[in-house]
């Protein structure tokens, strides 16, 4: 006998969570199937708010962002621990638990605990730790999420060779990291280590970090991680890695280099969580990777099912999934007016310092022939800047020469994924770079680096103009 409902979502992360919630307020009877025990998904439990939870006490403990101000040695605590570390991401990790379900709860949504698997496009069901379901709707929307890809060559073990979901588990601070992975997950991971005092090598196989954003941007974090002692191999791939003797992990590299340390994270991508979904019976396949393919509404080619959220690929990211799943939800339920405009999506990445970004690169103009101009601020210019002590992050505006409108605002500093949000609003109204012009912002802040980058940019458009 199946239970009968309009709508089955598949996982309680961002996205899952996001598009249950819409649907229930168009009164929808609503479902909602998560593996875990909790709700939450990846970024609730692994993820997002353990590593940004963590980059906050790392900050706090190791006093990171007061050293300019009160000495190099200065520290809040003299001896950090991972248990340190650990009790604070597990305080707010529950919060955000009991958040979660409090808000599923109110709005009157079902959640199963359990594996989901098709039986057919309209039937799932649910294994769980003491029972077995079979629920049965309209529409469903897989928000399955992803996991940490593995390789042969790295024997992940859980306690000195690791992946993401277990970085909290080492036992002890290694006093050295390697990192294989330069992608968002692993610059991360690798800026905290280093500002414990943690000898951390990153390898990358690519030849930059962090491809898709700004360059200049990533030359000032690479500076940045180098200053922190942080060996880059670019360029290099792993062969193998081995643990010759307990505490020692060695990986070995495609050209014959060998680098040593304590423990090891591998950061190398990511897969969908589809192995159990048994998509087959539901006449979807997955990608190598374990993507799902869904179009600009992410509706998959199955009509009445739609894929949300980490699991149908770039750029996963939590505050994008949330949206994602909000439109599925809409569209699921012929809501032809739920739309949003990718090109407007900021990124955050919660390196140390941090960065985020919005529109185009300058290499992306470069190479689609855009005429564009760029206006440079410094924090050190600021007050708000020497207050914080944060003297190296800068704001760098790009502006069209003709139209003078905001193409691209890439940050790299403290606060820079809240800064952003300016920038965002301006471009999404379609302004121009004189709205920082004659704009009064608060005194001190850091939202004036927008005017000095104004002023930087338009003094060199009009110096080129009257030469």
């Amino acid at each position: 006998m199946s239970v009968k409902y309009d709508l089955i979502v598949i996982g309680s992360g961002p996205a899952g969570q996001r598009a249950a919630v819409a649907a229930s307020k168009m009164n929808k009877r609503v479902a909602v199937v998560e593996a875990r025990t909790v709700v939450g998904g990846v970024c609730v439990n692994t993820g997002t708010i353990p590593s940004k939870t963590m980059r906050e006490a790392v900050l706090h403990l190791s006093g990171y962002n007061y050293r300019s101000i009160y000495g190099i040695n200065y520290r809040v605590k003299e001896k950090i621990t991972m248990a340190d570390l650990a009790f604070r991401v597990q305080a707010v990790i529950k919060t955000e638990v009991d958040v979660t379900e409090a808000q599923l709860s109110r709005n009157g949504i079902d959640v199963v605990h359990g594996i989901a698997s098709f039986v057919d496009p309209h039937t799932v069901r649910v294994t769980g730790p003491q029972t077995e379901t079979t629920l049965e709707a309209d529409r469903i929307i897989i928000a399955v999420g992803t996991k940490p890809a593995c390789s042969p060559k790295v024997p992940v073990n859980g306690r000195s060779i690791v992946n993401s979901d277990q970085i909290l588990d080492i036992p002890e601070l290694p006093r050295t990291l390697i990192v294989v992975g330069g992608g968002v997950v692993g610059v991360e991971y690798t800026c905290m280590f280093a500002v414990l005092g943690v000898r951390v090598t990153l390898i990358e196989k690519r030849d930059r970090l962090l491809e898709f954003a700004d360059r200049e941007i990533i030359e000032a974090l690479s500076y940045h991680l180098r200053d922190a002692r942080v060996t880059l191999r670019l360029g290099e791939e792993v062969e193998s890695v081995e643990e010759p003797s307990p505490g020692t992990v060695v990986a070995n590299l495609e050209s014959k280099k060998k680098v040593s340390g304590d423990a090891l994270l591998y950061a190398v991508g990511r897969q969908g969580n589809v192995d159990d979904l048994n998509l087959a019976a539901a006449g979807l396949e997955a990608d190598n990777r374990g993507r799902i393919a869904v179009d600009e509404h992410y509706q998959t080619k199955v009509e009445h099912i739609f894929a949300a959220g980490d699991v149908v690929g770039f750029p996963a990211l939590a505050s994008v999934s949330m949206e994602q799943g909000r439109i599925a939800a809409a569209r699921a339920f012929n809501d032809q007016a739920a739309t949003s405009n990718p090109g407007f999506y900021p990124y955050g990445i919660y390196t140390i310092p941090e960065i985020s970004f919005i529109g185009k690169t300058e290499e992306q103009l470069t190479g689609e022939d855009v005429p564009y101009e760029v206006g440079m601020a410094y924090y050190r210019e600021v007050a708000r800047g020497q207050i914080r002590g944060d003297t190296t992050g800068r704001l760098k505006l790009i502006f069209h020469r003709d139209t003078r409108k905001v193409l691209g605002v890439h940050i790299i500093g403290e606060d820079a994924t809240e800064l952003v949000h300016i920038g965002q609003a301006v471009m999404t109204l379609g302004g121009t770079v004189d709205y920082f012009i004659d704009t009064v912002f608060n005194y001190p802040t850091l939202a004036e680096c927008y005017k000095v980058a104004a002023f930087n940019g338009l003094g060199r458009l009009h110096r080129y103009q009257s030469d």
